[in-house]
């Protein structure tokens, strides 16, 4: 993990990169500025979904941008309203319409929702099959939503989308992701910004001669998980990338994860039940 562009090979063999743009909650002219900032800097990897409500503007960005697309990795989600296999193969026409992609690079249940993601699951596997969608993986499962979708599929997700941050590391998850080559990736890395003033990381980011936010990000890079920290702010974008320069101890490593309190800031997959 050298270069912004350095990658994972997931298990199907496709290559995502390690770091990429988030862009929750982020609309309008604010997410486009923000993705052509990240396309500039270097960044190949864009994460949206379709109910964030700005995958057009993603797409205009993305397209205006001049980059190759084969070296662009781009992932967007069904979204709970939508689960059910016919309901998920139309949900996904219109976030290609929107994106103008005609492949998108990785596609993903956004949620387990109540009881239908088997039904997207097997929708999914079919837009893979059909070469609309390169990669295909889950958000927000846990252990049980896992073991479950692998009862009935022999496809496994080569993602599982997840909170995690120091304060919520999510080890026995990550560890069965890890048997069953799943590869984690991070939402809300930076737990968002609530971990500015932390002592330790301050400490760390001090010796370094970083920020606490990229000390955060290199923690997530060298314990092997896909982050995509989100920002519209042209500087953090900037300085969010900028941690493959430097490299963290096993000691500090260790000391970062210590900080784990299972203390989630978002949903909890099992009460999101719809």
């Amino acid at each position: 993990m050298k270069h912004l562009t350095d990658g994972t090979i997931l298990n199907n063999g496709v290559v995502m990169p390690w770091f990429g743009l988030g862009t929750y909650k982020a609309e309008g002219e604010e997410v486009a500025k923000a993705v052509t900032t990240a396309l500039e800097l270097g960044y190949r990897s864009i994460d949206t979904a379709a109910v964030y409500g700005n995958e057009e503007e993603v797409g205009r960005s993305i397209a205006a941008s001049g980059v190759n697309r084969d070296s662009l990795f781009v992932t967007t989600k069904v979204w709970n309203s939508d689960q059910g296999y016919d309901t998920t193969l139309r949900a996904f026409e219109t976030s290609s319409k929107k994106l103008g992609l005609d492949v998108i690079d990785l596609y993903l249940i956004h949620w387990p929702g109540k009881d239908k993601y088997k039904e997207t699951w097997r929708a999914l596997e079919r837009l893979n099959q059909e070469g609309r969608v390169r990669a295909i993986g889950v958000s927000n499962f846990q252990i049980h939503h896992l073991q479950e979708l692998l009862k009935d599929s022999d496809t496994v997700p080569v993602i599982n989308q997840v909170e995690l941050h120091p304060r919520f590391i999510q080890k026995e998850l990550h560890d069965f992701c890890a048997q069953h080559h799943i590869q984690i990736e991070a939402w809300a890395p930076l737990m968002k910004g609530r971990l500015q003033e932390n002592e330790l990381l301050k400490n760390i980011a001090d010796k370094h001669g970083k920020t606490v936010s990229q000390v955060i990000l290199r923690w997530g890079l060298q314990s092997r998980i896909v982050i995509i920290p989100k920002s519209v702010t042209p500087s953090r974008i900037k300085e969010n990338s900028e941690i493959f320069d430097f490299e963290l101890s096993q000691e500090e490593l260790a000391a970062i994860s210590g900080l784990d309190a299972g203390e989630r800031i978002g949903t909890d997959p099992d009460k999101l039940l719809f």
